[in-house]
């Protein structure tokens, strides 16, 4: 297990060894799984993106960044469009979601995984700093919250079909992509609506989730932690009965649904996002899966940019393998 020197007052590994978190289950399916988040899709499916390109906001890297807005489930999301420079086709396509905190810009994203992509990078709802709602707070600890008292109307849900609406627009901005797989890549939240959204749109055929969030809410409950998790945890003791709600929207039990090849970055030390909680998102997993283990998520340490390098390289051949 690794050893970080922090001021948490538990311990982020919460003692368990690689050995014991690849052990870590999904929990059961609770009944009409299946059955409500097909209807979720169909509902997104639904939608008129209607997308709108706005202003170039960059040119580097060899991409041009344009503002982008689309049409959801619940309003219009904001994001960036990614497109290669002007001359070149376009041969892949991603759809790539964000942490808790919203995203400012694309930095964070490029390189994109292969050459020759379009990517659509939206905010999901209520999220900074494109998709501001004044009806949906943007500060992760309430974000979490937002109408949790029932599964129509829990935020979470909304999110998810931010996704498959991106995933939409996505192609009609650039037809090239109509019948080609896309990709999909979540960091933490990202990570957590990915492996919810990823059973149910066939778009998407392979995709990589990094420290992804909301794996096994019942074992989560257990598990003091820094992040929005710990909001969950405070309200369940007043409110027990979100249980059956969050047990709709966990991305473990979604992963038992996953069959596409998946590349998943848990880490073994992390105070936001429990690992054990991380792992049960890569264990369950149903199709082909690699797995590249960080020491830390969510937590400054010296060998993270070397790590890093280390998965955008192995995430450029898996997505290689499986898209290209």
């Amino acid at each position: 297990m690794p050893e970080f020197a922090h001021d948490f007052p538990f311990d982020p590994t919460y003692g368990l060894t690689r050995d014991a978190l690849l052990a870590v289950p999904a929990p059961p399916v609770p009944e009409g799984f299946d059955a409500f988040w097909r209807a979720r899709f169909e509902a997104a499916a639904r939608v008129a993106p209607e997308p709108r390109l706005g202003a170039l906001v960059a040119e580097r890297a060899g991409v041009r960044v344009h503002e982008v807005s689309y049409g959801s489930v619940a309003g219009r999301c904001g994001g960036w469009l990614v497109l290669p420079e002007a001359g070149r086709p376009v041969r892949h396509g991603f759809v790539i979601g964000h942490g808790y905190g919203g995203r400012d810009d694309v930095a964070d994203a490029l390189p994109l995984p292969l050459p020759d992509a379009a990517a659509l990078l939206p905010c999901v709802t209520g999220m900074p700093g494109r998709s501001r709602r004044a009806d949906v707070p943007e500060w992760s600890e309430e974000h979490v919250l937002h109408g949790i008292g029932s599964r129509e109307t829990y935020v979470i849900g909304d999110c998810v079909a931010d996704l498959w609406c991106a995933a939409t627009a996505l192609t009609e901005l650039v037809p090239e992509l109509v019948g080609r797989g896309l990709g999909y890549l979540g960091e933490s939240l990202g990570g957590g609506l990915g492996a919810l959204a990823l059973p149910w749109d066939d778009r998407f055929r392979a995709a990589r989730l990094t420290v992804p969030t909301f794996g096994n809410h019942p074992l989560r409950l257990t598990l003091p932690c820094a992040g929005s998790g710990e909001a969950v945890r405070r309200l369940h003791r007043t409110r027990p009965e979100i249980v059956e709600v969050l047990a709709l929207h966990d991305a473990a039990t979604a992963a038992t649904r996953v069959r596409i090849p998946v590349l998943t970055a848990p880490a073994l030390f992390d105070p936001v996002v429990p690992p054990p909680g991380q792992f049960a998102v890569h264990n369950a997993l149903a199709g082909p899966r690699d797995l590249y283990v960080l020491t830390a998520g969510h937590f400054p340490h010296a060998g993270e940019a070397t790590e890093r390098r280390g998965l955008e390289q192995a995430t450029t051949g898996f997505f290689g393998r499986w898209l290209g």
